[in-house]
C-alpha cells in the first residue's frame, strides 16, 4: 500500500539511507514514477519476479538536504476523500505535489486538473 512506502521513503531520508527496498504493487510502482518524474527520488527498479518482486528505490538528497519535507495523506483506509478536477488546489503555493487516482490512472494534480479528471485525492508531498 501506498502509505507504507511513503513512511519508509520519509523515515529512511532522517537517517540518510541510500536505498530502500519495499513489496512490489502496481499502485507503489505508478506513485514512484510520478516522485521520479517531479524529483522525489533518485530512480527506481523493479527487482524479482512472482510473489518475491521488490522495488528498489534510490534516495535522493539534493544539497545535502531531504527531498521531501513533509507528507499528508488525504484519504486513508477509513476514510476516503473525493475531489472533482475545479476542487483540486495547488500545494504549498506550487512548491508541492498532490497525487489523485482518478479513472484514467494515477495523476498528479495538474495532470487531472488538465484532463478534467477528478478522483480520489491520495496525498500531498513538499
Amino acid at each position: 500500500m501506498y502509505i507504507n512506502l511513503l513512511t519508509q521513503l520519509k523515515n529512511a531520508q532522517a537517517v540518510k539511507k541510500e536505498s530502500i527496498k519495499v513489496p512490489y504493487s502496481k499502485t507503489d510502482e505508478r506513485i514512484l514514477g510520478i516522485l521520479e518524474k517531479n524529483g522525489y527520488v533518485k530512480s527506481f527498479e523493479k527487482k524479482g519476479r512472482g510473489a518475491r518482486r521488490i522495488l528498489e528505490v534510490d534516495l535522493k538528497y539534493p544539497d545535502d538536504n531531504k527531498a521531501i519535507d513533509g507528507i499528508k495523506f488525504i484519504s486513508k483506509p477509513a476514510r476516503r476523500l473525493y475531489i472533482g478536477y475545479k476542487e483540486i488546489r495547488s500545494v504549498r503555493h506550487g512548491y508541492g505535489l498532490i497525487v489523485v487516482s482518478t479513472p484514467k490512472g494515477i495523476l498528479t494534480g495538474k495532470e487531472a486538473k488538465k484532463m478534467k479528471v477528478g478522483g480520489e485525492a491520495l496525498f500531498e508531498i513538499w
